[in-house]
């Protein structure tokens, strides 16, 4: 599901970026860990509203949380073998 959320700046979906880190479902929530490609960046509220969205519409029973984490910084190598070849990579 998450593959259909779409970096907009980017124009690939945030599991092939390597955004995604972890994701925890529990009786009542799902629990999203994931990062953004830069520091602040002005697409956060977008991206995580989106989520949100996908994850709710699959489970509108449970809560959906997003933990947005810093830690560890997002580089490239974190990319699928696909993301890199859509960017040419």
């Amino acid at each position: 599901m998450l593959k259909g959320v779409i970096d907009p700046e980017i124009g690939i979906n945030i599991v092939d970026l390597g955004l995604v880190s972890e994701v925890e479902s529990k009786a009542d929530v799902n629990i999203i860990t994931m990062t953004l490609t830069t520091p602040g960046c002005p697409m956060h509220s977008s991206i995580s509203t989106w989520v949100e969205n996908v994850i709710g519409h699959f489970e509108p029973e449970k809560k959906v949380v997003i933990n947005l984490v810093s830690e560890p910084l997002w580089t490239p190598d974190k990319m699928t073998r696909e993301a890199r070849q859509q960017l040419g990579m």
